[in-house]
């Protein structure tokens, strides 16, 4: 149940960061580097969310099925 709940955690903090850049995008009208940064971030969690997955099928912590099996 850990391993599905930090899953979870981390995706909501990959939208968020994509918001907060979007917001950035939109406030700061390209006068700062807050946007590179808060889409760096999303970069960054986001292929940590997919290591950590392939880890986590690796170790047998979450087991892949077919839909509708």
């Amino acid at each position: 149940m850990f391993f599905k709940t930090l899953v979870v955690i981390i995706f909501f903090t990959v939208v968020w960061a994509l918001f907060s850049g979007l917001y950035f995008l939109n406030k700061d009208k390209g006068q700062s580097n807050r946007t590179v940064k808060a889409l760096t971030w999303r970069i960054v969690l986001s292929i940590s969310l997919f290591i950590f997955l392939m880890i986590g099928a690796w170790m047998g912590w979450i087991t892949p099925h077919a839909p509708g099996q």
